[in-house]
């Protein structure tokens, strides 16, 4: 295989900048686990919003959606990333709610109001979740870096697995969103310069367009009832998704949260076109390019008729999503281990100091990531990962989590009922469906909507019998202003 060397340096100059970032934040600006895990509760709203955009544009936001604009959806693949943006609107009205917690992650909120079992099973299942979501961003990256050297797939997996390591653990949460807002530029302008000058290297639109069947310029070719079924899932996840509530977390108040999260849904529908029109390009010029598939469509047609400039800020911009994904999943696993497993089962865990639980933080990162590493070998379908990845972190804690927050009343049966419904739901569906639509509805929609509709059932009748609402998932204002005494 032909090595394109222009498009490696520049991934290259890429990669060491990313780990720069890393060791420079971790000398000198993480100095609590606060700052480690939150930066220090201090991003304001580009900061936040540019981190949420870059968690939510990965690897299946760029090659994927290309990949299923050169398949059956044609252009209306652009609702894969468009409806993700329509769902941050409604997210918005929770999002300063999330930061009102002044919590480090979903199973502290939901064992505040539930219990510490609620957060044990909250937590477990996240992690599990996590492991699936790292390995296959891990995957994700390594192909690009195969493509562009080579090399063995296998060996660019683990390359790129210790470069996520490094500037993960190096930097944490500070560095993840210094990186984030870098890495969502890169994909942005990236794909921005690319995608005309790979368009004008077909021929033009109109050359494109004429080449296409007419249903696969169809904007709405999958039909209504799969968009709306994608705003809910983006919803769904995106309100349950643990790299999305630490974004919010970190942010400095509540309006700021409040606000990125519609600028975010902004920053996410300017990105949705230029892969679509990527995609198409290339199955309008696939008799062109040998060997081409939907997995390869946007780096195939990009070398093919882009200069090598191009191809390498497309390169850059794939792997940007792929690991401004990879790094956020890996950070949010150690940092719920740390916070919501071992804090409850190790009295050593409860007394460690700021520099301790910052060590075993950064230990965890290395050791889950090495542990994604080796599933990637493995090789596993990443569609299938990610998806059963979302359906099962997401399902089971969505109402106890997303509605325990803005039912003051809620009783604890309430939210534990929910989680072990919603779970069973997810999965039978799962089961039921593929994965896929079944009737319109993804699994994790179902999930969730089980569990939502047992968490109003059983509130309904605990409340007619007298039983007393949960604790509160805020805390007061002399436990607030002692938080943030110590997190300072």
């Amino acid at each position: 295989m032909e090595i394109n060397t222009g498009a490696l340096i520049i991934v290259g100059f890429y990669l060491i900048g990313m780990l720069l970032i890393g060791f420079v934040v971790g000398k000198v600006k993480i100095k609590t686990s606060s700052d480690y895990m939150l930066a220090g509760r201090r991003m304001g709203l580009f900061m936040v919003a540019f981190s949420l955009s870059a968690n939510n544009i990965g690897g299946g936001s760029t090659t994927g959606l290309a990949d299923k604009a050169f398949g059956s959806w044609g252009m209306s693949a652009i609702w894969y990333v468009l409806a993700a943006s329509v769902a941050m609107i409604p997210l918005a009205y929770f999002a300063p709610r999330i930061r009102k917690t002044m919590a480090v992650t979903i199973p502290e909120v939901v064992g505040r109001r539930f219990g510490r079992g609620s957060s044990v099973f909250s937590a477990v299942l996240n992690i599990l979740a996590l492991f699936c979501l790292t390995s296959s961003q891990v995957a994700a990256s390594g192909s690009v870096v195969a493509t562009l050297t080579g090399i063995p797939m296998n060996v660019c997996l683990i390359i790129a697995g210790i470069i996520i390591i490094l500037y993960t653990t190096l930097g944490g949460m500070i560095a993840d969103q210094i990186s984030d807002l870098v890495q969502f530029i890169i994909i942005l302008v990236g794909l921005a310069v690319a995608t005309p000058i790979v368009l004008h290297g077909c021929g033009g639109w109109d050359v494109i367009s004429a080449k296409l069947p007419g249903s696969q310029l169809n904007p709405t070719k999958i039909g209504w009832v799969v968009i709306i079924g994608y705003i809910f899932n983006y919803f769904c996840t995106f309100l349950s998704g643990p790299e999305m509530i630490s974004r919010f977390e970190s942010a400095k108040d509540e309006k700021t949260a409040f606000r990125a999260s519609l600028l975010s849904g902004v920053l996410m529908a300017a990105m949705a076109v230029f892969p679509t029109l990527l995609g198409l390009a290339a199955l309008a010029m696939k008799e062109q390019i040998a060997g081409i598939t939907g997995a390869t469509a946007m780096m195939a047609v990009t070398e093919h008729f882009a200069p090598t400039i191009i191809t390498g800020v497309v390169s850059a911009a794939i792997i940007s999503a792929t690991m401004s994904s990879a790094d956020s999943n890996l950070l949010c696993m150690s940092t719920m281990f740390m916070n919501d497993i071992m804090i409850h089962f190790s009295a050593k865990c409860r007394s460690l100091s700021d520099k301790g639980m910052i060590f075993w933080t950064r230990t965890c990162n290395v050791l889950f990531c090495a542990i994604a590493m080796l599933i990637s070998l493995m090789q596993i379908n990443i569609v299938t990962m990610n998806t059963f990845a979302f359906a099962i972190r997401c399902a089971g804690p969505f109402a106890a989590y997303g509605l325990g927050m803005i039912v003051p009343r809620a009783t604890k049966h309430s939210g534990q009922i929910s989680i072990v419904t919603g779970t069973i739901g997810v999965i039978v569906w799962q089961i039921l469906s593929g994965g896929d639509f079944l009737f319109g509805i993804l699994p994790v929609v179902f999930g969730c909507a089980v569990g939502t509709l047992t968490f109003f059932i059983v509130n309904a009748i605990e409340w007619k019998l007298g039983v007393e609402p949960a604790p509160s998932a805020f805390l007061t204002e002399e436990q607030k202003k002692h938080l943030e005494s110590w997190e300072r």
